[in-house]
């Protein structure tokens, strides 16, 4: 009962604060209304007082831990949920001083970051094609006009990337983190280059080969199950989409470092990654950055857009061009969370309970975090550094010319 008392004053308190068209109710019918409304938008319903103690602290993690374990369901539209979940933590953070963010940092080895992206990728190949295009391509898409559907855009933005990059007939490419093998399948067959794709998942590498072999690339493709610390060789061009989120802050450097290595004093490297907004790289603000690592990319870890550039420098790089997709991607999420909840039904067959429910809500919650500038994503082209201007193109205007 004491907890019960303590949800009728905390109730009272967001009334008085913010008016959300939420109402709480309990397993014993008692309920709350937290705003003025006719009706609510949004109900949340407390299944068991195991969940109480974490809506009275409602973090994004408290939050999402307490729905994903079944302690409490809401029902209403998928954007209102996530708007008004929101909206609770951001009056708890402010009430509780809570909401600075700290900068956490995780061990990156090869084995730990083996482990981190199998436990993220290798949910199932069939999971993934409920909610992706037809392409498999699981990065931000590139709404070049806005209205483009979503194996359109992303199509495009493996063509602006190959495009921005310069790739030419016949180079060699090297794809770190290649998926499903989108961006090699179109840079050999569109572009005609010479493509090594590097993955650590299982999963996606046993479909990109059989991808490959689909389309008769096997000649011009390589798909490599390989850490890109072992990778050997010389690539006219680098391609990193998605992978830079899994190297680790402290890592950077390094990690350019070893872009460089592999890079010919003449080539191109194109960098695609989610940034954190906080100017100090910190933590994803509101606990969702807390929710992400234990539930959905163990050990991620976002830098701010000039923390990742200075690292690109130190790591021998010079950047040449860098570009903000943030409502491209916050317009590939809501295409995502609306496929996803378009096939709730054949995904629970493929996933337990609990891992349709950390998927469905972080898919919004993602939508809503690029649209509200909590978290950023950036394209960035960089070579190695120390080369005559007279090697730079004078304009951009190549990046959006028609590829070949």
């Amino acid at each position: 009962m004491l907890l019960e008392d303590k949800l009728e004053h905390w109730a009272a308190d967001v009334r008085s604060q913010v008016n959300l068209p939420l109402r709480v109710t309990l397993w014993s019918g008692q309920q709350w209304d937290l705003g003025d409304f006719a009706s609510p938008r949004v109900t949340l319903k407390v299944n068991q007082a195991s969940a109480l103690p974490l809506l009275l602290n409602p973090s994004l993690a408290n939050l999402a831990e307490a729905y994903i374990r079944g302690r409490i369901d809401v029902e209403g539209p998928l954007a209102d949920i996530i708007q008004t979940g929101y909206a609770m933590a951001r009056n708890a953070a402010v009430g509780n001083s809570l909401s600075a963010r700290v900068a956490h940092y995780f061990t990156h080895t090869k084995a730990s970051d083996r482990k981190a992206i199998q436990y993220h990728y290798d949910v199932s190949n069939a999971f993934y094609q409920q909610w992706l295009d037809g392409h498999m391509v699981y990065s931000c898409a590139y709404f070049e006009q806005g209205d483009e559907d979503l194996a359109t855009a992303q199509i495009k933005k493996i063509d602006h990337i190959l495009t921005k990059i310069d790739l030419q007939p016949g180079q060699r490419l090297l794809d770190i983190g290649c998926g499903w093998g989108a961006l090699v399948l179109r840079a050999a067959s569109r572009f005609d280059a010479q493509c090594v794709g590097i993955t650590l998942s299982q999963n996606q590498y046993d479909l990109a080969k059989e991808r490959v072999k689909a389309a008769g690339l096997e000649g011009r493709i390589e798909i490599r199950l390989e850490d890109y610390r072992d990778v050997q060789g010389q690539f006219d061009r680098i391609t990193s989409v998605g992978m830079v989120e899994h190297v680790g802050r402290k890592h950077l450097p390094a990690y350019f470092a070893r872009i460089s290595e592999l890079l010919v004093d003449d080539g191109v490297v194109m960098n695609h990654g989610i940034t954190s907004s906080d100017a100090d790289s910190g933590d994803t603000a509101l606990g969702a950055g807390e929710f992400i690592d234990k539930y959905v990319f163990p050990n991620g870890e976002l830098a701010h857009i000039g923390m990742t550039l200075e690292a690109a420098q130190r790591g021998g790089l010079e950047v040449v061009d860098v570009e903000n997709l943030r409502r491209h991607y916050a317009r590939t999420l809501q295409l995502w969370s609306q496929n996803f909840e378009a096939h709730a039904a054949t995904i629970r067959l493929q996933v337990d309970e609990e891992k349709f429910r950390i998927w469905r809500v972080y898919l919004a919650g993602c939508a809503y975090a690029f649209e509200n500038d909590d978290v950023s994503i950036y394209q960035s082209v960089l070579r190695k550094a120390g080369r005559a201007a007279s090697t730079l193109p004078w304009s951009r205007r190549y990046m959006y010319s028609s590829p070949r």
